[in-house]
């Protein structure tokens, strides 16, 4: 069985650590995001197609370096082609019944279970669903107790909401399904394929799963994730290979080769690897990109520094965000054919 994950975007909320990296690669626990989703795949998904096309050329070098039990192939997008138009790129690589997944989302679906409901089911299409509170936020399922989609509706009214499930981003998917995508151009799934399958066929359910769900699409919810996954692990820090640390670490993240001085104190911050924090640093809420350096008596809150930058002697930033360096070339202004839409 074969797995498409969507790994195309630029992650443009995630700016600037994306600037120097593929959005799929960003570390969550020192382990690339994508490794995290690619763990969870069942023993019967042997092939994994990663469709990308900002920083592929990252992916296809970690993915040679690093043995993840499954044959990876790096399907490389000349042009972003959204969800739809990724599923029929990839189109030569599916023989059978297929999964296509966000690379972005961490959660506590069981795939194998959704499978199983998918087949029970005779679906063409089967996806993920997950309750919400501010339904008017979202696509909202109209879905039936036996779990079958007759609609969806787009940020309706909380008193009009059909129900309090909305797309959490994994799809099963019979073959057939390629047939109603174009080729070569920008599709989504969600708002032109999935009605149409609705519509023609009956045969769209939805799979409800409890536990977690966190869409990795902005700098808190990625230091929220840490700290959730921290406290599942019931560890309070994290810590890479050849550390030195002399201060203080709360729910953070360190990656390798990390010096923190004395006096320091962190919480709920994540540091990339290669990182130099002298005595008396403060970061609470802050992400540190690779081969950065923080001065001695700085005060950082809610900031993010991007690979390669200097924060001086005594720097003081509240909610800010540090990149002095040029911004790659076609790298966009805006989110290019999200799965998810918040």
């Amino acid at each position: 069985m074969e797995a498409i994950m969507l790994a195309g975007g630029f992650g443009t909320r995630l700016r600037p650590l994306t600037y120097t990296r593929a959005k799929s690669l960003l570390p969550i626990l020192n382990k690339p995001m994508i490794v995290h989703l690619i763990e969870t795949l069942p023993d019967e998904v042997n092939k994994v197609i990663l469709a990308v096309n900002y920083r592929n050329d990252q992916i296809e070098k970690y993915f040679k370096e690093h043995d993840c039990g499954k044959e990876i192939i790096v399907n490389d997008e000349s042009k972003p082609l959204g969800t739809g138009g990724a599923v029929k790129f990839a189109e030569k690589h599916i023989s059978e019944r297929f999964l296509v997944l966000n690379s972005d989302v961490i959660c506590s679906l069981n795939l194998s279970d959704m499978i199983k409901f998918h087949i029970k089911n005779q679906s063409m299409s089967t996806i993920s669903l997950w309750p919400v509170e501010n339904v008017s936020e979202f696509g909202v399922a109209d879905v039936k107790e036996n779990g079958n989609i007759v609609d969806f509706v787009e940020k309706p009214k909380a008193e009009d909401a059909p129900s309090e499930f909305i797309n959490a981003g994994a799809y099963c998917l019979e073959p057939d399904i390629l047939d109603y995508i174009d080729t070569g151009r920008l599709i989504s799934m969600e708002k032109e394929i999935f009605p149409q399958i609705i519509k023609d066929t009956g045969r769209f359910y939805g799979f409800k799963f409890e536990g977690y769900w966190m869409d990795i699409g902005r700098i808190t919810s990625y230091i929220e994730a840490h700290k959730f996954l921290m406290q599942k692990k019931k560890i309070d820090i994290c810590k890479g290979d050849n550390c030195e640390i002399y201060g203080i670490l709360k729910e953070s993240c360190i990656g390798n080769n990390v010096y923190i001085g004395k006096g320091s104190k962190l919480n709920s911050t994540i540091v990339y690897d290669n990182v130099v924090i002298n005595d008396n640093v403060n970061l609470t809420g802050c992400v540190v990109g690779e081969n950065c350096k923080i001065g001695s008596f700085s005060d950082l809150k809610n900031s993010v520094l991007g690979d390669n930058e200097i924060a001086e002697e005594e720097t003081i930033l509240d909610n800010k965000v540090i990149w002095s360096q040029p911004i790659p070339k076609g790298y966009p202004d805006k989110q290019i054919g999200n799965v998810i839409e918040e």
